[in-house]
């Protein structure tokens, strides 16, 4: 079955996202668009995503709980989970490896957690902007341990890109699917990297302001609704 997704979404957690991007303004825009499955991956943490889950359960939009790793190369990693406590328990070695300075709210912006009534609970202090002490592929066995999926965010970027850091997207990291921009001419960035006719692409709309999430632009052929059957696919089952 074909179902429209958007894979990469900042809650107000991020400190550079709106902070109108509350759980219920993105699970409703989400709706509104016509989406099946989003997944919530703000910078270096998880702490928004299970006000989302609820959120969209109550909805009937299935949220995954996921993160925008920035590793230590100081590029972008999507990483999505199948279940809350396993965020979590990667957001606890995350933070473990950020580096030991505050937020400043007056340079990067608010770091907002929230519950699923749209409630300030707390603003995260670490400071989620920049590069934790991970590398690739710690992060990479780290996240296939507790059964998620691990890959490279916005390969066409000049900045935090895996392929313009690298100068590759290394075969032995096992990727089946990289993301791109959502501005990203696919055709062209392919022609320029022959290289990565093997991948299967997929955009996201990294989206920081409510008007950015997707509208029925993405879709997978899933057997089913889930998130199980969700990231099956993203390693390659399909």
């Amino acid at each position: 079955m074909k179902i429209w997704v958007d894979l990469h979404i900042h809650s107000c957690l991020s400190p550079c996202a709106h902070e109108d991007m509350t759980p219920n303004n993105i699970v409703n825009m989400a709706l509104l668009n016509g989406l099946d499955i989003i997944a919530l991956t703000d910078h270096n943490s998880a702490g928004n995503v299970e006000a989302a889950i609820e959120v969209g359960r109550k909805a009937g939009l299935i949220v995954v709980p996921g993160m925008e790793l920035c590793v230590s190369e100081e590029y972008h990693m999507l990483c999505l989970f199948s279940d809350v406590d396993k965020a979590h328990a990667f957001q606890d070695k995350v933070y473990e490896q950020l580096p030991p300075f505050f937020n400043r709210e007056d340079i990067f912006g608010p770091q907002i957690r929230m519950d699923a009534l749209d409630q300030e609970i707390g603003r995260e202090e670490r400071m989620l902007s920049g590069a934790c002490g991970m590398d690739t592929e710690t992060a990479m066995g780290l996240v296939r341990d507790l059964g998620g999926v691990i890959l490279p965010a916005h390969i066409n970027r000049e900045s935090f890109s895996m392929l313009n850091t690298l100068g590759a997207i290394p075969p032995e990291y096992g990727f089946h699917f990289l993301e791109c921009s959502k501005n990203c001419k696919l055709d062209q960035f392919l022609k320029d990297h022959p290289e990565l006719l093997p991948y299967t692409f997929f955009h996201s709309s990294d989206a920081h302001f409510l008007w950015d999430i997707l509208e029925q632009e993405v879709c997978l052929e899933l057997p089913e609704k889930s998130i199980p059957a969700l990231l099956d696919c993203l390693n390659g089952s399909c």
